[in-house]
C-alpha cells in the first residue's frame, strides 16, 4: 500500500464575498458565447450547495471517530471550506437561474429531503466513501482548471472565473481530508474501491443525460441544433474532458492515496496569484 506523504497544513476557510450582480443577466452564454459550455458549467454551480452539504454531513457522521489532533484540525478546515463553497455557489445558482439556466430544481427542499433519504439508507462508511470518491473528481477538476493555459483563456464573465478558480484552489487544499477520514475510522479498500467503480460508470450517461435535458429546456438551444451538435462536440473533446476518465481511473488502483498526484507547486502558484499581497482576490475577502 503507497504510504501518503505525510500533511503538515490544513486547509482554512477564507471568508469571501463575489459580486455576480455585477453581469448583465442578458448575456447569457458567459463562456465565450457557448451554449453547451454554459449550460455545463452552470449544471456544476447547480449542483454544488447540495452536494458540499452532503459531503460535511458525510465526515460529521464520523466526527467522534477521528482522534488525530492535526486530522481534526483538517476536518474543520474542509468543513468551513465547504461550507463557504456552498453558500458563494447558491448566490451565483440564483444569478444563473435569473439568466434562465434550468437548475432551480436541484436545490429545493424536495430534492432535499430526497439526499437525506439516500444517505440514511447508507452506510456511514459509504457515505463517506462516496464523498471521497466525490472529491478526487473535484480534485482532478481543479488541476486542470489551474493548469491548463488553454482553459484560463476561455473567454467568459470576470467574475465566474474568480469564483471557479477560487473553488478549484481550495478543493485541491482539502483534496486528501475524506479520503484520510474514511481510512482513519476504519474504511476499506475494497469499499473505497467499489464505490467509485459505480460512481465512474455513472459519470458519462450523468454528466450527458443532464446536460442534455438542459439544453432541451432552452428555447435558443432547441432552434439550433446544428450550433449545439457542434459546441457539444467541442467540449468534449476540448481540454476539460480530454483524457478525463484515464485521470479519474486512478482512484481506482489498489494503494492509491490522493497526494499521490503532487499538486503542491500549482497550490503555491495559484495561492500567490489569488490571495498574495497583490493577488487578485485580496479585495474579494472580508
Amino acid at each position: 500500500m503507497t504510504i501518503a506523504p505525510a500533511v503538515s497544513t490544513y486547509p482554512k476557510a477564507r471568508r469571501i464575498r463575489f459580486r455576480f450582480d455585477q453581469h448583465d443577466s442578458n448575456d447569457k452564454y458567459f463562456v465565450d458565447g457557448d451554449m453547451v459550455f454554459s449550460h455545463f458549467v452552470a449544471g456544476l454551480s447547480g449542483g454544488f450547495p447540495p452536494g458540499e452539504e452532503s459531503f460535511i454531513r458525510s465526515v460529521r457522521r464520523v466526527a467522534e471517530r477521528v482522534t488525530d489532533p492535526l486530522l481534526k484540525k483538517r476536518v474543520t478546515g474542509f468543513v468551513g471550506q465547504e461550507a463557504t463553497h456552498g453558500q458563494e455557489h447558491r448566490k451565483l445558482n440564483d444569478k444563473l437561474i435569473e439568466m434562465g439556466y434550468p437548475i432551480a430544481w436541484i436545490d429545493t427542499e424536495r430534492a432535499h429531503e430526497r439526499m437525506l433519504g439516500i444517505e440514511t439508507r447508507l452506510s456511514p462508511l459509504v457515505h463517506l466513501a462516496a464523498t471521497a470518491a466525490a472529491e478526487h473528481y473535484t480534485a482532478v477538476l481543479a488541476e486542470r482548471v489551474l493548469s491548463s493555459a488553454e482553459i484560463q483563456s476561455i473567454p467568459a464573465a470576470p467574475e465566474f472565473w474568480n469564483l471557479l478558480n477560487w473553488h478549484a484552489l481550495e478543493e485541491l487544499e482539502h483534496k486528501s481530508v475524506a479520503f484520510d477520514v474514511f481510512r482513519a475510522v476504519g474504511g476499506t479498500e475494497p469499499v473505497r474501491i467499489g464505490v467509485m467503480v459505480g460512481m465512474y460508470a455513472l459519470t458519462l450517461p450523468f454528466t450527458f443525460g443532464s446536460l442534455a435535458v438542459a439544453l432541451a429546456r432552452d428555447p435558443v438551444a432547441r432552434q439550433q441544433p446544428a450550433r449545439v451538435a457542434r459546441e457539444a462536440y467541442d467540449l468534449f473533446r476540448g481540454p476539460i474532458f480530454r483524457g478525463l476518465m484515464v485521470e479519474l481511473a486512478k482512484y481506482l488502483r489498489p494503494g492509491f492515496h490522493p497526494d499521490d498526484i503532487d499538486t503542491t507547486a500549482l497550490l503555491n502558484r495559484w495561492q500567490r496569484e489569488l490571495f498574495g499581497d497583490d493577488g487578485a482576490l485580496v479585495d474579494h475577502l472580508k
